[in-house]
Order: C-alpha cells, then structure tokens, then sequence
C-alpha cells in the first residue's frame, strides 16, 4: 500500500512540475471534492480487488485541508492487513505544503511521520518527527530530523492538488522533469517522464487519457522504487484514472470509481 501512496505523490508532483515547466500564472481553485479508487491486485489469471483509497479536500480562505485513506480488503487482511491515514495542510494561495502527517497500521507495525514546511523563496527547510512500534505492546521509538530541498517540493499527499489546468497537451512524449518529494526520513527526487495520448478502459468506461511515468530515486541516484505508470484524463482538471505498479509477484493497480 506504501507503493499506491507513491502513485498519488508521483502523479501531484509530475502535474505540478508540468505547470511550472510552461510558466503558468492562474490562481489554482480546486472545490471541495471526493476521489475513490479500488486496488486491484493481479498476478496471471488472478484479478482481486485488493483494498480501496479515498481522497478528500476541503478548501478554506487561508489554509484547505486534505485527507487519503487507504486500507486493505478483508480477505488481503490475512497477508497483509493495512490501514493508512495520511493528512496535509496546504496554503490556500499557492498550494503548497505547511504541515503533514501520515498514520499508518500496516501487518501490525504502527508508524507516525509528521513533516513542518518553512518556506523561504525557492528555498525548503523541513523539521520531521517519525514514531514507530514494531509489534503490538512494543517500546514506541522515536527519531527527529532536519531536511532542506531547494526547488519545487512537495510531500506525498499535498501535491495532488496541484493538479487543475494542466497544459499536457503542450508537452512532448519523452520530456522529463525532476521534482523533490519529502518524508520524514529523507528527500528524494521524482523523474516524471511524458509518454503520449492513450485510451485507457476501465470496466464499462472508456476515457481518454495522458500516459505518464514516473520514477523515484534517492539523492545518490539508487532507485528506491520500481517505475509508477499512470494515466490521466484529457480533459481538465485531469484527474488520475488508473495507476499501475509492479511487485514482486504480480502487479498492483488503483482504478477510478464512479
């Protein structure tokens, strides 16, 4: 589920960079508004809904609140049962990130990232606290961190909602843009490359979309993650309506519900 948190975080962050990249000026105004998703996991003939994410915003005049959950289906409790909360506060004016807070109960490991933003021109300095508790009943850990970021940085929940009056259309398949993502333990970098115009179908529904790839790597260029696929409708504001990552057996995909 760590992966699908991924998926949002790399598609906000793509679509922020995009914006940026042809200089765009209009004042974002995102209403208030819900998105579900249904993960599915497939692995040959299997093809298991596997948990569900729901995202909601709620906009205000100075700062708008955000909230993702996520959580796995009952018979994937067995294997891995997970239950995610992630929370962003965003300043109203220039969507960018003050406060974050992630909750997350995942195969009876407990954690708690809560990142503080301070911005100064093009400049990022983040004070992050992580707890953690290994099993249930264990000592709770914890440990303090400073990080700094210079350019357009985002955490994994805030970016989404750069994503109104997106101009993909003035993009060109192949361009890339690199992008800061902060967790409360390090900083890592987002390759987002642009791959074209695509149909994409999902169950009765055939939506026109933009083809996106995104990569995360640590500072030293390792990749900490396998390639995220996701694709987006043409149309503004261009919201996700699939998302798709590899896992060791199989792959895992986010899928828009109606």
């Amino acid at each position: 589920m760590t992966k699908i948190l991924r998926f949002f975080a790399g598609l906000a962050a793509a679509l922020f960079i995009t914006l940026s990249a042809v200089q765009a000026t209009a004042k974002v105004n995102i209403p208030a508004e819900t998105l579900s998703y249904k993960v599915m996991f497939k692995w040959g003939l299997i093809n298991k809904k596997a948990g569900w994410a729901r995202l909601e915003y709620t906009p205000g005049a100075v700062t708008s609140e955000a909230v993702l959950y996520a959580a796995s289906e009952p018979w994937a409790d067995r294997l891995y049962a997970l239950r995610d909360t992630l929370y962003s506060t965003i300043r109203t004016s220039s969507m960018t990130p003050v406060y974050y807070e992630r909750v997350a109960n995942e195969d009876g490991k407990y954690a708690r990232d809560i990142i503080k933003f301070a911005h100064a021109g093009n400049k990022v300095n983040a004070t992050t606290k992580r707890y953690r508790r290994s099993k249930p009943g264990a000592a709770l850990k914890q440990a303090d961190n400073t990080l700094q970021a210079e350019g357009a940085t985002v955490d994994m929940l805030s970016a989404f909602y750069y994503i109104r009056s997106m101009p993909f259309a003035r993009m060109q398949p192949g361009q890339q843009r690199i992008i800061n993502i902060l967790s409360a333990k390090r900083k890592e970098r987002l390759t987002i490359t642009f791959v074209g115009e695509e149909q994409v179908s999902i169950d009765s529904d055939d939506y026109n979309t933009y083809h996106v790839k995104f990569r995360f790597t640590t500072e030293g260029s390792k990749q900490s993650s396998d390639d995220i696929d996701t694709w987006l409708k043409t149309d503004a504001p261009h919201i996700p309506v699939k998302l798709e990552g590899k896992l060791k057996i199989g792959k895992i995909m986010c899928l828009l519900e109606r």
